[in-house]
């Protein structure tokens, strides 16, 4: 399925009416299902859907290993993925729909109810000291700026980029700058890639979920083209995340 379509517009310049094509971005709706109960229905762009699942059911805490999630098939037409996992201990039911035994407030989502912290205190993973030179930093963020088509033809979208202290190892698009986050870091969970070492770039405003996501997988640098929230702050200094935002051109400033 195409991440962007043509859509018929009119553009005012200078009081001059003209009629244009313009490409704007897919909004799609994926809606879970997990050992054929309803869970959730995530509004995203319709790429690189496995991954959002992956990275999404972890960060919930209804995957805690890969070995977690038995099978898993998508129908794209339909919309629809649908999930067997082997904990189903964590669930409690109510008709169709699952419910989890610790329930926190609303998270990103239509439909969603309940959050699923069963799990982790996000610091289970030790955080390892990575040193790494502003000067990398920059060169990092520069590629990263130039790497999305979609953006470029829509501005509508959020990326995520996964590296290490030389290159590019996974980059995706998103409307939402929480399901490009799940998409590089559920690739990086399909791939067994260690992220010990490794530096996640984002262009969103990173609140105190998005670090929960990286305290979670045990990455040691968070950099954004936008601002942190103060939680977040706290968050990163807490677990000994490096936290950097407002990375543009040759600036940053270093919060954590």
């Amino acid at each position: 399925m195409e991440a962007t379509k043509i859509v018929k517009i009119k553009k005012v310049k200078d009081g001059i009416v003209d009629t244009a094509d313009e490409v704007v971005v897919v909004e799609y709706d994926l809606t879970i299902f997990i050992n054929g109960k309803y869970f959730i229905t995530l509004l995203c762009t319709p790429k690189n859907l496995d991954e959002l699942v992956w990275g999404y059911l972890f960060s919930e805490g209804v995957l805690i290993s890969k070995e977690d999630l038995l099978r898993m098939s998508i129908d794209e037409e339909m919309k629809r993925a649908d999930v067997r996992i082997a904990r189903e201990e964590i669930f409690t039911y109510s008709g169709d729909q699952l419910f989890g035994k610790m329930t926190v407030t609303t998270a990103c989502g239509k439909g969603r109810k309940v959050t699923y912290p069963i799990v982790r205190k996000g610091a289970d993973k030790e955080i390892k000291t990575v040193d790494i030179e502003p000067e990398k930093i920059l060169f990092l963020v520069n590629k990263f700026n130039r790497h999305s088509d979609i953006f470029d033809k829509t501005g509508g979208v959020h990326s995520c980029g996964l590296c290490d202290e030389s290159e590019m190892i996974i980059f995706r698009d998103d409307i939402g700058r929480h399901n490009a986050m799940e998409k590089i870091l559920g690739r990086a969970m399909m791939d067994g890639i260690d992220l010990s070492e490794k530096i996640v770039l984002t262009t969103g405003r990173v609140s105190s979920e998005i670090i929960e996501k990286i305290i979670l997988r045990g990455i040691p640098i968070l950099v954004s083209r936008s601002a942190p929230t103060g939680a977040a702050i706290e968050l990163a200094k807490r677990a000994g995340v490096k936290l950097i935002g407002f990375a543009r051109g040759n600036r940053m400033n270093i919060y954590a």
